[in-house]
């Protein structure tokens, strides 16, 4: 069964907007769970503009699903992650200016950087994957690298989804057999929605996780979060 985990970051972002604790994220991320979502993502920035490293530490012995930390693994990212110790990293090729994930890793010209971060984490028993594009090549180097699952970067299948959606996903199924044929777990994450995430996993149902934020919360305001949940879930059935 594939994963549902909820990226709680615009939960922090409105949040942050007013100061104080209201929405608490905390007890969004409890609520998620409650109402069926098997996963919580987090992805704290270096400015802390939406999810902060505080909240992370909050957040660590409450969860009870499966945690998942994204990130750009500088020096600061990278002790928060060995000090909570996480289910999973997800390793994300962020610039501090970015407004939010716009491609994957090179892990050809990466290799060796991944290989020390992921070999650190491996050694600490968090399961690690990498943010990758939908490239054969780059899914295959990541497990060169050492990682144990790769994170496929959909931004482009959601996309191209209205003009054709064929076409759109042909290339992700490209990048998720190659991560089958050589043993790597599969997740993916960036502008699935409930348009466009029964068909990608209907094409891709070996999929682990997929790590949805925006839409889920997009949505909740209209549909309730509750009801947006289940509504995700019925999409991976």
């Amino acid at each position: 069964m594939t994963k549902l985990s909820v990226n709680i970051n615009k939960v922090a972002t409105l949040r942050n907007a007013r100061g104080g604790n209201n929405p608490n994220v905390l007890q969004v991320a409890l609520d998620c769970e409650r109402f069926g979502a098997q996963g919580i993502t987090v992805h704290p920035r270096p400015d802390e503009r939406h999810i902060r490293y505080q909240d992370v530490r909050d957040l660590r012995p409450r969860v009870t699903t499966e945690f998942n930390i994204e990130g750009n693994p500088i020096e600061k990212y990278t002790d928060l992650v060995l000090e909570v110790h996480p289910d999973q990293v997800t390793l994300v090729p962020d610039g501090n200016d970015q407004i939010t994930s716009n491609h994957g890793w090179d892990t050809v010209e990466n290799r060796s950087f991944l290989t020390d971060i992921v070999g650190r984490f491996n050694e600490a028993g968090i399961r690690t994957s990498i943010f990758v594009d939908a490239n054969p090549r780059m899914v295959e180097a990541a497990r060169e690298c050492g990682a144990a699952r790769v994170e496929l970067y959909t931004e482009p299948y959601a996309a191209n989804y209205a003009r054709d959606r064929e076409e759109a996903i042909r290339p992700f199924i490209d990048a998720a057999i190659a991560a089958r044929e050589v043993g790597l777990g599969l997740n993916a994450g960036h502008d699935l929605s409930l348009e466009n995430l029964a068909f990608y996993h209907q094409m891709i149902p070996w999929t682990d996780e997929v790590s949805i934020g925006h839409a889920v919360i997009c949505d909740a305001l209209y549909l309730g979060l509750q009801e947006t949940i289940r509504r995700y879930l019925d999409c991976l059935k």
